[in-house]
């Protein structure tokens, strides 16, 4: 017997039973006339499973490997408690039925470091500097073949995981990539520009201080530099090195000048009664006083006003030398000089001290904002991935295959449901002219594109 006829041979009673039945159930479910049905199209339902899966497995092996890189950090832990008690109270109300309840929750959650600080830094992970960094880093437009940077940020984002445990405040960023490598360095990225966000947006005590010594640290040494450099041009162009240790040299070497010249007037005087004022010895004598008068006159010098820098500067630049041929300052001007060298130096000093003050509270201030800044915990770092997250090929070949015999065997059963319908059934003439529409209008659709063409 025949396939055919074997078929026709089963499906006889239930032909019979749905005219006898009526029209209204010649689609009732009956599991023997399915069964029957699509035993005997066994040999067509092979063949489609063959092909579907050698389709599959070619549609699974095609679908490029996709492999995740997982860290796992810990958010620093919210040390200002009052501050946070402060917010949970003017947030929710303790005071105020069910909210009151809600506030205490916000504050444990904010004094244990947990769910506010993984909120916080949730959205910093998620935040466009994170991403526009990490685009610009790996070339992510380049690789991801996107025109725009704003698809490339959506395509990040949608294969970034960041996902963090309510009760612990453990943060996971997972990174799914084709290359495990660039996996690996992607999730590394973020915690990286994680920390570099934390630390250019800190804004504690310390750091606003640190801020603030280190402006007025560089405001002191130009005020020094400045100081420094006007003691430097009076002390060169009066000659004053150190007023009181060159007033005390000039005191003592002018005594000792004196001390001689009492001595050589002497010694010139009993010269004079022995020789006479014509011997060479007096006159020797007389010259040798001379010159210790000169010595005296220019150490004494005179008490008229002093020079300004730019006189002394114009006097040396007419006279092509220093205008100020001494060594060393007259003993008359010393108290005059002592006075604008005195404010110099002074100057200088508290310049000084000043900028040695700043310097350490400065250093200070450093360590301390070092303290302040939030650093993140990391538990896991990324690591190179060694199997595939996705696809599932097998699994996936299996379900393609599965999901198209579904397909053909409710194709096959309504096509013998459908056609054992009365050709009278207003339902098939519905469906009968619904289809001739769509056929004359798939021709129309057709027709005019070869004419455009």
């Amino acid at each position: 017997m025949h396939m055919a006829e074997r078929e026709q041979v089963v499906l006889e009673p239930e032909l019979e039973n749905a005219s006898t039945i009526g029209i209204g159930n010649a689609f009732a479910p009956n599991w023997v006339t399915n069964v029957a049905v699509l035993w005997a199209q066994r040999r067509t339902l092979v063949r489609v499973a063959a092909v579907a899966l050698g389709i599959s497995l070619i549609i699974a092996f095609v679908i490029p490997k996709r492999y995740e890189s997982t860290a796992r950090i810990m958010p620093p832990e919210n040390s200002n408690s009052g501050t946070a008690m402060l917010a949970a109270m003017a947030g929710r109300g303790l005071g105020s039925g069910g909210g009151g309840l809600e506030g205490l929750g916000a504050l444990a959650a904010s004094l244990l470091g947990g769910r506010g600080n993984s909120a916080l830094f949730e959205d910093l992970l998620r935040s466009g500097t994170v991403t526009g960094d990490l685009i610009d880093r790996f070339g992510l437009q380049k690789a991801y073949h996107k025109r725009y940077r704003v698809d490339t940020a959506k395509y990040l984002l949608r294969h970034t995981s960041i996902a963090d445990d309510k009760k612990s405040g453990v943060i996971t960023v997972t990174v799914t990539d084709t290359d495990p490598r660039r996996a690996r360095d992607l999730a590394q990225g973020y915690l990286d520009e994680l920390n570099m966000l934390v630390n250019r947006t800190s804004t504690s005590s310390a750091h606003r201080e640190r801020m603030f010594i280190e402006r007025r640290l560089a405001a002191v040494k130009s005020d020094l530099e400045h100081a420094q450099e006007a003691l430097s041009d009076f002390s060169s162009t009066h000659a004053t090195i150190d007023i009181h240790e060159q007033t005390r040299a000039m005191v003592d070497a002018g005594a000792k000048v004196e001390g001689e010249l009492v001595a050589t007037q002497g010694e010139l005087d009993s010269l004079r009664q022995i020789y006479g004022d014509s011997n060479v010895r007096v006159r020797a004598a007389e010259a040798r006083i001379a010159g210790l008068k000169g010595v005296l006159t220019r150490m004494g010098g005179t008490s008229a006003q002093l020079p300004t820098g730019s006189e002394v500067a114009g006097t040396t630049s007419a006279t092509g030398g220093n205008a100020v041929n001494e060594l060393y300052p007259p003993l008359r001007q010393l108290p005059r000089l002592a006075v604008p060298y005195a404010d110099l130096y002074r100057a200088v000093k508290v310049q000084e001290t000043v900028f040695e003050l700043l310097t350490q509270q400065y250093e200070i201030a450093r360590i301390q904002e070092a303290k302040d800044i939030p650093v993140v915990s990391v538990i896991d770092s990324p690591g190179i991935p060694e199997k595939k997250s996705f696809p599932p090929r097998l699994l996936l070949a299996l379900l393609l295959t599965l999901f198209v015999i579904g397909v053909t065997a409710g194709g096959m059963l309504f096509e013998y449901r459908w056609a054992r319908i009365d050709a009278t059934d207003p339902r098939r003439q519905l469906a009968d002219e619904i289809l001739c529409d769509l056929r004359a209008w798939m021709h129309r659709v057709v027709r005019s594109s070869r004419v455009a063409r």
